[in-house]
Parts: structure tokens; C-alpha cells; sequence
């Protein structure tokens, strides 16, 4: 039996920045994905790299999942998140 005093999983929620970081890694695990992403953001895989940490960056990997719902779905079954998280990522990334 858990402890009662451990945070259920579910309870401790993502930040939005290792959110983004994990859906940058779902869109970039697919060559197809990630070139269609590279291409609708204008990012080449340097200055990807550079900005990991810039709330920009990351939120353009939201972004590209919100424009294309299939892909936000898919994102979020794989994180095991919903779709909604997701988007509440990419609004607290762009604040």
C-alpha cells in the first residue's frame, strides 16, 4: 500500500519547462516530424540546441503541436499528459 503522505504521480505535475523539453524530444525522435518542425520555425539544430533554455524555443515546440492537433494528441498519449497540459505549458512558457 502507498504511503499516504507520497504525492501521487499525476499530483506533482510538470513544469513547463521540462513539459516542453520532453515534447521537443517526441517531436524530434521522428526524422519527418522534426524536419517539418525545423522548417515551420525557422530553427536549425544550433540555435535549437542553444536555446533549450530560452522560454521561446521551448514554447515553439508547443506551438507546433497545438497547430497540428493529431500530433498534440499523439504528444500527449506518449507523455502521458493530456492535450490540455500541453497547452497550459506553452501559455505559462509565453507569460
Amino acid at each position: 500500500m502507498p504511503n499516504s503522505t507520497e504525492p501521487d504521480s499525476r499530483d506533482a505535475a510538470l513544469s513547463p519547462h521540462t513539459l516542453a523539453l520532453a515534447a521537443l524530444g517526441w517531436v524530434l525522435e521522428d526524422g519527418d516530424r522534426a524536419a517539418r518542425y525545423l522548417e515551420l520555425t525557422g530553427l536549425d539544430p544550433d540555435t535549437l540546441r542553444a536555446g533549450l533554455g530560452d522560454p521561446a524555443v521551448l514554447a515553439s515546440t508547443l506551438d507546433f503541436l497545438a497547430n497540428h492537433e493529431p500530433d498534440l494528441v499523439r504528444a500527449a498519449e506518449a507523455l502521458a499528459v493530456t492535450p490540455e497540459e500541453l497547452i497550459a505549458a506553452r501559455q505559462e512558457l509565453t507569460r
